[in-house]
């Protein structure tokens, strides 16, 4: 198991022997991420190339430049507050109204609600300038246990049809919050 530490405004990997009795579990065909020992986890496909950033944590169907699409998440620890009333639909309208893409068409808002978090999304279809064809962009807010979310996934509209079932699986293994106290082990503890 690889995990990344935040060291000097780098990520540095750790790559750690998972133990026998372990209990992460995911899909067939893909992994699990996760992210500040369990602040942000969701599975992306087993085959995709990672690259950590700054400030997020991009996954790619292939090494760059040969990409087609860009799965893209990061996260906040928020302060102890009631988190449970906040906005996040006209947040996530007023971040689509103000995309400056070519937007040629907007998604309804798609709510999703897990035991421990609200995760709202949605969708524009753009005309990328640079090769002058369709493109759609999904874009996710999560929020609960303390921990707010942005997940992107770009990706080519002639290729819909083979990406969406990666969002599918990143939007229904979406945790927040969900610590680790032993990424060796996979076991949470409450927050």
């Amino acid at each position: 198991m690889a995990k990344r530490k935040k060291h000097n405004l780098q990520w540095i990997k750790e790559t750690l022997e998972l133990k026998e009795d372990h209990n992460w579990t995911s899909k067939p065909g893909t992994r699990i991420f996760v992210a500040g020992r369990g602040a942000l986890r969701f599975d992306v496909p087993e085959d995709w190339h990672f690259e950590p950033d700054l400030k997020s944590f991009r996954f790619l169907d292939k090494e760059p430049p040969n990409d087609n699409c860009r799965l893209e998440a990061s996260f906040n620890l928020l302060p102890p507050a009631n988190w449970a009333e906040f906005p996040l639909v006209p947040l996530l309208k007023k971040i689509v109204k103000d995309d400056k893409r070519n937007v040629i068409e907007r998604g309804e808002i798609i709510q999703l609600q897990r035991q421990t978090a609200r995760i709202i999304w949605t969708q524009i279809k753009f005309i990328d300038p640079q090769e002058n064809r369709e493109a759609y962009s999904r874009i996710c807010i999560g929020l609960g246990s303390g921990v707010q979310c942005l997940i992107t996934f770009d990706y080519w509209a002639d290729e819909a049809e083979q990406l969406i079932p990666v969002w599918d699986t990143v939007m229904e293994s979406l945790v927040l919050g969900l610590y680790i106290r032993d990424p060796r082990t996979g076991f949470a503890f409450p927050d």
